[in-house]
């Protein structure tokens, strides 16, 4: 494509948004790249580097047999830039794909600024232009005065959950005395992956106790607030029975405490959160306590007795489009030509899946500068699927979701063969596509 095609607007700089400048620009499209920080900031970023990571530090496993791993490998195909810039800055964490967050967003923000023909525009956009070919990727902490507008060109009120942060640990301060190195199921003794915390029966129960009666951040205001399922915070999760935990982030099956020789009644796991090692994340521990109360109840952790907060757990308001009801399935506005949106506004879930759509608006936006319809890929696909889910979906409450194998569409195939059938008929379907892309002139 030549680059006397008129210059597009992308307008938020996460991770959908830097895919998609990247694949169009890629491609020799001319890009006006919007970002509000740090004119303007949000209750969960820290700097204003492009595409930084708010909530954690993981993008989800690896295996090639799940649907995150699926989804990892169609964004490969498609020349992911996320993905790529993720593999260069990982740290250990077992089959999850976890980053160093900084030297992430900074790699990123250097690739986007290198860019031939695209200019970083650092103000906010409250209104959009609809004669103007746009992504809106503004995320779930789009500002206020942006979502109003979305919500008149849409018709519809604004949606939203309320998302938590975990807490990050600094890795002096924490009792290696009272924790162990190893992942669960790891034969390796030498698996330093993830750093465990071991409780006992009765410390586990205490903990429990004390979490449930912790005094939260505004807790009346927050007495009926949606929480997205696969981010509860911790305090939520407790709340839904004594052993809730014990199956959840705090699970011991597959760990042997080397101290012990014994598996632990419960184990709270850290993950490193950089590659220097000198933080680490509380994995699944996302909350809403207020700080003082997250210092003394993490406290009764034994190996965080003495722990120092390089930062707090956190909640912030997330918003998301009624998607089923205001979008076509090219990720176009109903009712318009030119703006597309992308990203977890439209009710992905995660950082690859907001990836993952962030590329999928943009080919969406290369197929209407050329005249062409869009086809998205099949729902037997895992790119396919989301774009299915936040276009199609029948439920009249819809809910924002990750990738996972609920949402693909079943392969018919006998009970016994039906994994195999599965990842067959993926991988085939979406090469299928990927031919049909390069058929009409979308170098992929």
């Amino acid at each position: 494509m030549k680059t006397k095609e008129p210059r597009v607007r992308v307008v938020g700089a996460g991770l959908a948004g830097v895919e998609a400048v990247f694949c169009l620009a890629s491609r020799g499209i001319p890009v006006d790249l919007y970002e509000m920080r740090p004119v303007r900031s949000t209750p969960a970023h820290k700097t204003s580097l492009l595409g930084e990571l708010v909530c954690s530090n993981s993008l989800k496993g690896m295996d090639g047999e799940t649907a995150h791993g699926l989804l990892k490998r169609e964004l490969e195909l498609l020349g992911s830039l996320v993905l790529s810039t993720a593999r260069e800055t990982m740290v250990p964490a077992g089959k999850a794909l976890a980053v160093d967050r900084d030297a992430f967003a900074q790699s990123l923000t250097r690739t986007v600024q290198s860019l031939e023909g695209v200019a970083l525009i650092r103000e906010e956009v409250t209104a959009i232009d609809p004669e103007v070919p746009t992504i809106i990727a503004t995320g779930p902490l789009t500002s206020d005065g942006l979502a109003d507008e979305l919500a008149r060109m849409t018709g519809t009120g604004r949606l939203f959950f309320y998302d938590a942060i975990a807490p990050i640990v600094d890795a002096s301060s924490i009792d290696h005395g009272r924790a162990f190195f190893g992942s669960r199921w790891s034969d390796n003794d030498n698996d330093k992956d993830y750093l465990n915390c071991p409780l006992t029966k009765d410390q586990y129960e205490t903990f429990v106790r004390e979490l449930l009666e912790g005094d939260r951040v505004n807790a009346r205001s927050f007495e009926n607030a949606r929480f997205f399922e696969a981010c509860l915070p911790v305090e939520v999760m407790a709340g839904r029975g004594l052993d809730s935990l014990r199956y959840g982030p705090m699970r011991p099956v597959g760990m042997v405490d080397p101290g012990s020789g014994e598996r632990p009644y419960a184990v709270l796991q850290l993950r490193r959160e950089n590659l220097r090692g000198d933080a680490f994340n509380m994995v699944g521990f996302q909350t809403r306590l207020t700080w003082p109360e997250q210092r003394r109840i993490f406290s009764l952790i034994p190996a965080l007795a003495s722990a120092r907060y390089l930062r707090y757990g956190s909640i912030h308001r997330n918003t998301f489009l009624d998607s089923p009801r205001v979008l076509e399935k090219d990720l176009r506005l109903k009712g318009f030509r030119n703006p597309f949106v992308a990203g977890q506004i439209t009710g992905v879930e995660g950082y690859v899946e907001s990836a993952a759509m962030g590329i999928a608006a943009a080919l969406s936006l290369l197929a209407h500068l050329s005249g062409r319809d869009f086809s998205p890929p099949a729902a037997d696909t895992a790119v396919g699927a989301l774009i299915h889910y936040i276009t199609q979906s029948a439920t009249d409450r819809f809910q924002p979701t990750n990738i996972n194998f609920g949402i693909m569409e079943e392969p018919d195939a006998p009970k016994r063969y039906r994994k195999q059938k599965r990842l067959q008929q993926e991988a085939q379907s979406f090469d299928r596509w990927i031919r049909f892309l390069r058929s009409c002139s979308v170098p992929v």
